[in-house]
């Protein structure tokens, strides 16, 4: 079984409020689950308004199954977006079940 996370930095556009953070960062939350089919969240950042990280998981069979994801995820550009990555980091990891 094989674990891949993926994280993202982003710097949002220009974002007065936390509200109006949420209103970007929950479309690309809710395009990378959907696209991806895999565990999405803002895991940092919360604070701050023109910033944030998002984190995303998954389990996978295949080593290549997990690669072919994070290829497509950290290369995603959604038209009309509102933010840039300032910092992609991707891994994956070998875990032995019984």
């Amino acid at each position: 079984m094989y674990v891949g996370t993926l994280s993202f930095d982003l710097l949002l556009g220009d974002v007065r409020s936390l509200k109006e953070k949420r209103s970007v960062v929950r479309p690309i939350v809710a395009e990378l689950q959907r696209k991806f089919a895999v565990s999405v969240a803002e895991v940092g950042g919360q604070d701050l308004h023109r910033r944030t990280e998002i984190g995303v998981a998954m389990v996978t069979g295949t080593r290549d199954t997990s690669a072919t994801c994070w290829t497509g995820a950290s290369g995603s550009s959604p038209p009309g977006r509102r933010w840039s990555c300032c910092r992609c980091a991707a891994g994956s990891t070998l875990m032995k079940t019984d």
